[in-house]
């Protein structure tokens, strides 16, 4: 293959963001342009490796397995060259280009946007994209370059930054209380109607709580509703409809209206803020600056 054959840049990155989305469809339309073109640059490229990237048929988009290799090889030379420009170029002082954030619905609304506003105004050079999902993300398969998370963090192959404190705590509105009583201990949590969340680490009815001295105890709760999401889940506590287990930065401002109350004070769950990321990230102008700019965000 001559260096005229090479293929461009620009066509490696489409074809990984097609391998992620798996369609030629969403990618056209995350891209701003036409399937026709998707099509067409895919063509050229198959036609400078003589394979073909992908099976197509009517329902889906599956890469082959030369596909594959090509994805793996694309994805560290889109990266190297990323890399090259941080090094010799002013991008090592000025972020550039795309960068892609995760985290989860609330905590984005309230706190991960308003930092990335004040992110895009200071630096225009950056292209943002932000999406907010309440489920576990594959931040690698998916394309994204950093995660914003409450809670754990699993994968050793990531970086993990710890950039806030917080805690889950217990909370119920005087309403519910007056109606069913204030619990007195974690042993009376089952007796209660609960309002459990399934969102992101989180799993539905099964609260691990650190209680006085930093023992870890387990309770099994349920109730009549059940959310994948937090923010509805503290509409419902406000309604009346049962004790919560939420974030310190999301029922706070409703504890110190009155309109919550924070029972069994004692036990808590932790879980700090972690911008997650990448290892081949780790000296990226542009996640630099966001995770900073978040960071002084969150200070108290």
């Amino acid at each position: 293959m001559s260096l005229k054959e090479i293929p461009l840049l620009r066509d490696l990155d489409l074809f990984c963001l097609i391998v992620r989305k798996r369609s030629f469809r969403a990618t056209a339309v995350e891209l701003g342009v036409s399937p026709a073109y998707v099509s067409k640059r895919i063509a050229v490229l198959e036609e400078a490796f003589n394979t073909r990237l992908f099976h197509r048929t009517t329902r889906q988009v599956m890469v082959t397995d030369h596909g594959e290799t090509v994805f793996q090889w694309s994805q560290n030379l889109l990266d190297d060259v990323e890399h090259l420009m941080d090094e010799v170029s002013s991008s090592k002082r000025v972020p550039r280009g795309q960068l892609r954030i995760c985290t989860s619905t609330g905590f984005g609304r309230n706190h991960v946007a308003p930092v990335i506003s004040k992110l895009a105004a200071v630096y225009p050079t950056l292209n943002i994209q932000m999406e907010c999902l309440d489920r576990p993300v594959d931040i690698v398969g998916e394309g994204f370059d950093i995660d914003i998370r409450l809670g754990g963090v699993r994968e050793p192959n990531l970086i993990a930054r710890r950039i806030a404190d917080n805690k889950r705590i217990l909370c119920a509105s005087p309403a519910y209380l007056a109606a069913h009583g204030t619990p007195q201990e974690l042993a009376d949590l089952p007796f209660h109607q609960c309002i459990t969340i399934r969102e992101r680490d989180q799993s539905f009815g099964h609260w691990k709580l650190t209680g006085p001295g930093g023992r870890t105890e387990s309770i099994k709760v349920g109730g009549k509703l059940s959310v994948n999401n937090g923010e509805i889940a503290h509409c419902m506590a406000l309604d009346g409809h049962g004790v919560v287990l939420r974030s310190q930065w999301d029922v706070g401002s409703s504890i110190e209206s009155g309109k919550l109350v924070q029972i069994l004070p004692d036990f808590y769950q932790e879980a700090p803020v972690w911008a997650v990321y990448p290892s081949r990230l780790s000296h990226s102008a542009k996640v630099r600056s966001f995770v900073e700019m978040l960071e002084k965000a969150l200070r108290p």
